[in-house]
């Protein structure tokens, strides 16, 4: 086996530059973990606040930045029963994904369908595991009821826009451009509000003859917090997975007493084991069906290679992209 790996080191907190290419050894797993040749690594907005020295790795997680991949085993532990070398997986992992090799727990790992590229695998699960758990098991969606999704045209948003749509929902999503507007509605949201010329409030309550909408997921927060509970139904549920605009804000509890309102949110990397292993049971049975035959589909915006890490950040900060962003270790 390969002993020596490329992999992406943060040297000190800050801008994309700080993303280094270092040659670091290649652990071997644990009893219950795999090692993984990584053939493509997701980007996420955690991974951006990890450089920024704002979200530490957990304690015994890789410092290596990186929390979704895809790729083929290449080893696995004494304990580990479902996977041998050979096999195609996905998997989330608490860091170590930005290398060419990463271990990952065997009961946090998925197998990828045939009609699954490997880069579209790297899109999966943190995206997958994160859109299931906060819509879906803490805030119920039904078929029938109406969602709304923040920032619709994040690897987040594309990913709950299918997944609602998929399971009866009737979807409605805001986004920054009309560009964005358009994917997000070929994607299957009924409507999509641009939320530069558009009120999701005013529009949301208009286009359900003022029933507003049952789950909002949000991961804008500020002042979208008071405009969700003003969106909401009642027995609205309102989760909240991120907080790009700041997580303080003013909000009169009256109207969240009044509509019976469930205000809740959640992080998905400091989660037990034991935790991912029941989210990635349900999708499983739920959603790979659904990936099999193409009816949920990851969107991906744009590849690059491992020592362009830094450039693979900017893009995500300018927050001009539609869907996923994806590293190639091996490129």
């Amino acid at each position: 086996m390969q002993t020596q790996m490329q992999a992406v080191t943060i040297s000190q907190p800050g801008n994309a530059e700080v993303l280094t290419l270092a040659q670091i050894p290649v652990r071997e797993p644990a009893s219950d973990e795999i090692l993984i040749r990584v053939e493509a690594a997701g980007i996420n907005r955690p991974d951006i606040l990890q450089r920024q020295g704002l979200y530490p790795a957990p304690k015994g997680a890789s410092e290596i930045p990186g929390l979704e991949i895809a790729g083929t085993v290449v080893a696995c532990g004494s304990k580990t029963r479902r996977y041998k070398p050979g096999d195609r997986v996905l998997s989330l992992v608490t860091g170590g994904g930005y290398a060419q090799f990463c271990l990952a727990k065997e009961s946090s790992t998925l197998p990828v369908p045939e009609t699954v590229s490997m880069v579209e695998a790297g899109a999966i699960p943190e995206t997958f595991f994160t859109v299931w758990t906060n819509v879906f098991d803490r805030a119920r969606l039904n078929s029938g009821e109406i969602f709304l999704v923040h920032g619709g045209s994040s690897g987040i948003g594309t990913t709950a826009i299918q997944m609602a749509k998929a399971m009866g929902a009737r979807v409605f999503a805001t986004a920054g451009s009309d560009e964005k507007v358009k994917s997000c509605q070929k994607l299957g949201a009924e409507k999509c509000f641009n939320y530069k010329n558009e009120d999701f409030v005013e529009q949301i309550k208009t286009l359900t003859d003022n029933h507003g909408a049952d789950v909002i997921l949000d991961m804008v927060g500020g002042d979208y917090i008071a405009r969700n509970i003003k969106a909401a139904a009642i027995e609205g549920r309102i989760v909240s997975i991120a907080f790009l605009h700041g997580s303080k804000a003013e909000i009169n509890f009256m109207p969240v007493m009044l509509k019976r309102l469930t205000i809740t949110g959640s992080t998905l990397r400091i989660r037990s084991d034991r935790e991912k292993a029941a989210i990635a049971e349900k999708l499983e049975t739920r959603i790979w069906p659904l990936l099999a035959k193409k009816t949920i589909k990851p969107q991906i915006f744009k590849t690059f290679p491992l020592a362009q890490a830094a450039d693979a950040h900017r893009l995500m900060e300018s927050s001009t992209h539609i869907g996923k962003i994806i590293l190639l270790p091996w490129q």
